[in-house]
């Protein structure tokens, strides 16, 4: 049964590694909301860098999740020191779960503060895209349809919660999502 990835991306306002306040309270809820992430019914995994080293993204051993990659319009830092982004790259049974993680609790609670955090770069934030069984996303493949979706708009080969496909690449409706109508 194909399994769903999700890759999001964000530009920060500021660095990782600056002590801005605004910064450091991004950073300082993440792992927080991904722990509650990852108890949702529907959750299966995420890249997680071999030795956890927090803001260390370039540079570290991701196993199958492949090399750290980024979209070509990110154009800041890329050391720890210079780093001003923030992405996922997940694993998910379905959209319905993953819309249920995403919109609600604390995820919910940091997507309403987003613009205070995170530069508007009028583009995609988000891209789903179904994956084989047994089959793990590399951060390539996120980036590969986060640009495509960027250029051709939701596709079954890349696509929002707004515009979402069936793994058999049909237009899925979208009030079968929680919440949507």
């Amino acid at each position: 049964m194909p399994r769903l990835a999700l890759y999001t991306f964000g530009v920060l306002k500021s660095p990782l590694a600056d002590p801005a306040p605004l910064t450091r309270e991004f950073y300082d809820i993440g792992e927080a909301v991904y722990r509650k992430i990852s108890q949702y019914p529907g959750y299966l995994a995420r890249a997680e860098a071999a030795g956890g080293d927090r803001g260390m993204l370039f540079e570290a051993d991701w196993g199958a999740w492949g090399e750290f990659d980024v979209p070509t319009w990110y154009e800041k830092g890329r050391t720890v020191e210079t780093t001003a982004l923030a992405t996922t790259l997940s694993l998910w049974t379905d959209l319905a779960p993953a819309f249920e993680a995403v919109y609600s609790g604390p995820h919910r609670e940091a997507l309403n503060r987003r613009y205070d955090w995170f530069e508007r770069t009028g583009h995609p934030n988000h891209v789903f895209w179904w994956v084989a069984d047994g089959a793990i996303p590399t951060w390539r493949d996120g980036v590969s349809r986060l640009e495509h979706l960027h250029g051709h708009g939701s596709a079954p080969h890349a696509f929002t919660f707004h515009h979402p496909f069936t793994p058999q690449g049909t237009p899925a409706p979208r009030a079968a999502l929680p919440g949507a109508s």
